[in-house]
């Protein structure tokens, strides 16, 4: 798999939140530990200076390095490794402040010890957990605890510290290997930064919507999903259908450990879709706000937090399941069969159109990720916390200012045949699968879906131009690409009885849908607090 980063992107192993800081100039920054050994709080790496490091592999526990390539979209230019050298008979190494996991002082009845758990690179796309243990000296008691809590401080920023998961494996999702990759590349993970965990199997399709209604909403911050992208859709639906739903939206933050075919989820959250770095950046993740878009089709309504299509795009992705052995190729291979053909699937479409101007588009998102408010500040809506203004009583799913798609049209939206669509594909994140940034002014709390509409009869050059387009970067500009923001959009299917629907990649009836955003309704962690690890338009 390759990457397919925008240049300069920041290292992901760089502490964002210590940029500033002046630790190294401090003596308070400074422990020592040991013989002749030091800790010291750089600027954005713990500096570990010592001749005889004592250092617990953990790899005992977690396995051997994946087999396979893993994408990690922010690494494209960064050094992975940590940095070491030698000052005289000394070794010195940096370990960024983003890979420690934890660090405590263990009281022994003759003497105390620091341990420093921290994720390990062992190569581009995979970490493992490491320790460090060094002797304290009881007189150094004090300062070491101080010192071991600005290490915390600067390791965690904004973060939660010691996050409380609910931890969902789908053992049958992808290639069935859910599993293997959470006993290997998650876990030890998770135990050295001493978060909580609470670990189930799913048994059966819409398991998990089951277990996410019932969730004490109380015990935990998260719910993460070692699946594909099918296990948060019906995480965000069970949690939907809770009588408080809001508040349990708000509360727990649904996030994806990369263990499915399709593992968009991750991609654009934690710029990875690597397990072993997915769950260090869950561990680290910033709570953010997140659009959800409310479908309803005939009596019912469901929550998307991905993506809604029809046409190729449904067709590809829903039509090609035999073909799973293929892994993300069969994607590729589904498009371009569709795209030769010039497929056409007729439909009547009305829109709430936000912005339809590209270059309007671009500037709204470039302003949006350029703001300097504080990650914290974002995420602060999404706490779970009721606020003044909110009943208690009535803290389910917010009203739908559009109704249903039983009702009529609503005021304003005209219905406009469209009897050569090719693809009609609505994005509520930037990347739909490895390598596809389909969405580039995707941003997660922007009241917004982003619509690409192409016609069925294009070229077939220009149909394979953009197949390759949504690799380089270059398809949002495309001509032919209609792109637009929304805030909902009813779409009737015709002609066809056994045509195809994907909300998350999931199928639905190939009847008439209408969908609308509910701002800022969902939680997940992000990397930045801010926007997706992807290239912008």
């Amino acid at each position: 798999m390759t990457t397919s980063a925008a240049d300069g992107v920041r290292d992901p192993f760089r502490d964002s939140s210590a940029e500033g800081r002046e630790y190294g100039s401090s003596e308070g920054s400074t422990l020592n530990v040991g013989r002749n050994a030091t800790l010291t709080l750089g600027m954005d790496s713990l500096i570990v200076l010592d001749e005889d490091t004592i250092e617990r592999d953990a790899s005992n526990c977690c396995g051997l390095i994946p087999s396979s390539k893993h994408l990690c979209i922010p690494h494209k230019n960064a050094d992975m490794y940590l940095t070491q050298r030698h000052i005289g008979n000394k070794a010195t190494r940096a370990i960024p402040f983003y890979n420690i996991l934890w660090a405590n002082i263990n009281d022994y009845s003759t003497a105390s010890e620091i341990v420093i758990n921290y994720a390990h690179p062992i190569s581009k796309s995979c970490v493992r957990t490491k320790s460090l243990a060094y002797a304290v000296d009881k007189a150094d008691h004090r300062h070491a605890e101080a010192w071991t809590e600005s290490l915390l401080d600067c390791a965690y920023g904004e973060s939660q510290r010691r996050k409380r998961m609910k931890v969902l494996i789908n053992p049958f999702g992808g290639k069935g290997q859910a599993k293997k990759y959470y006993d290997r590349d998650i876990a030890p993970i998770f135990t050295g930064a001493w978060c909580e965990v609470d670990v189930e199997r799913t048994q059966y399709s819409g398991h998990a919507v089951e277990i996410a209604q019932q969730l004490d909403t109380d015990r935990y911050d998260v719910v993460a999903c070692c699946s594909g992208d099918g296990l948060p859709h019906e995480v965000f639906n069970g949690l939907g259908r809770k009588r408080d739903a809001r508040r349990a939206l708000r509360k727990i933050a649904v996030v994806q450990l990369p263990c499915g075919t399709g593992n968009a989820m991750s991609l654009n959250l934690n710029g990875t879709d690597s397990p072993s770095l997915a769950a260090l950046c869950i561990v680290k993740g910033l709570r953010t706000p997140l659009d959800l878009i409310a479908i309803t089709q005939g009596d019912r309504l469901m929550l998307s937090f991905l993506s809604q299509s029809v046409g190729i795009v449904a067709e590809t992705d829903l039509a090609t399941e035999h073909l799973r052995w293929m892994g993300s190729q069969r994607f590729t291979y589904g498009f371009l069969i569709r795209l030769l053909g010039k497929t056409v699937y007729p439909c009547d479409v009305a829109v709430a159109v936000e912005i339809g101007d590209k270059a309007a588009i671009r500037d709204a998102y470039n302003a949006a990720v350029s703001s300097k408010a504080a990650p914290s500040s974002r995420s602060s809506s999404c706490s779970g916390e009721i606020t003044e203004g909110d009943d208690p009583a009535d803290l389910g799913l917010p009203a739908l200012k559009f109704g249903t798609v039983q009702d009529a049209l609503p005021e304003g939206w005209k219905l406009v045949p469209y009897d050569k669509m090719g693809n009609f594909y609505a994005g509520n994140m930037a990347y739909m699968s490895a390598n596809a940034n389909f969405f580039p002014a995707a941003l997660p709390a922007d009241a917004c879906a982003d619509l690409v509409c192409i016609d069925g009869d294009i070229s077939r050059r220009a149909a394979i131009g953009s197949l390759s387009a949504v690799e380089t970067g270059a398809f949002f500009d495309m001509p032919h690409v209609h792109y637009r923001k929304i805030k909902g959009y009813r779409i009737l299917p015709k002609q066809r009885r056994d045509g195809y629907i994907s909300i998350d990649g999931e199928r639905v009836p190939f009847e008439p849908f209408q969908a609308e955003v509910l701002a800022a309704l969902g939680t997940v962690l992000s990397r930045s607090g801010r926007g997706y690890e992807a290239r912008g338009p």
